[in-house]
């Protein structure tokens, strides 16, 4: 559960799981296009298209995600300001820890004692209650959202401006691609102090069996 500062402080930066979400999704979305691409019989036109296209998606997607991602800060921090006025409300000290126990993961849960609920419950109904609406950093996340998802798209249809022979530019971008969803297993191992060259191996075979459902599902 967290404390009232926790609702208001300020974020610049989302976490590596957020940035390499945003940039594996914005990678697979650019892939599902170039890898529908034939290269027996595609021009510069059609590239041309397959390329305004993808960076259009993305475009589209990360506007859209960037306003899901507000909408959903919105709602998970109302819904602890509501947790906190019920916690004020309280009328019985083991119904403000029953509140307090639900909202922690079941392992801390389990562990917190009556004194340690207690002592969270006095520090909780003694601080201000904050705001529960958007602050400018949670406008400056959903900008980096949006800002991600684009930015993945170039790696991917760059080759297509340099190359002139699809077939070559198609194994460059797909090189490139399955690079970047290397490195971004490679930050989710490390981040998650696990093994980041296997989580790194992993998502890139993820993102090739992802691109191959996708344009077989008609992406």
């Amino acid at each position: 559960m967290s404390g009232p500062d926790d609702l208001t402080r300020r974020r610049r930066v989302l976490d590596p799981v957020e940035r390499v979400s945003e940039v594996v999704f914005g990678v697979l979305m650019a892939l599902s296009f170039t890898g529908a691409l034939s290269v027996a019989t595609a021009g510069r036109e059609e590239v041309r298209t397959m390329m305004l296209t993808a960076l259009g998606c993305n475009l589209a997607w990360g506007l859209t995600d960037a306003v899901m991602y507000l909408v959903g800060t919105v709602v998970e921090r109302s819904r602890k300001v509501a947790l906190l006025r019920r916690l004020v409300e309280a009328k019985v000290a083991e119904d403000a820890h029953r509140l307090i126990r639900d909202a922690l993961p079941e392992r801390l849960a389990g562990g917190a004692g009556p004194a340690a609920l207690e002592a969270l419950r006095q520090r909780l109904v003694t601080a201000p209650l904050p705001r529960s609406g958007l602050v400018w950093d949670d406008c400056a996340a959903a900008l980096e959202v949006f800002g991600l998802v684009v930015l993945a798209t170039f790696p991917v249809v760059i080759p297509f401006v340099f190359f002139h022979e699809t077939a070559l530019a198609l194994r460059v971008s797909n090189a490139l691609a399955i690079a970047a969803l290397f490195a971004g297993g490679y930050i989710l191992g490390r981040y998650a102090e696990a093994s980041p060259w296997r989580f790194g191996f992993a998502m890139a075979s993820l993102g090739v069996v992802l691109v191959a459902a996708i344009i077989a599902l008609g992406g």
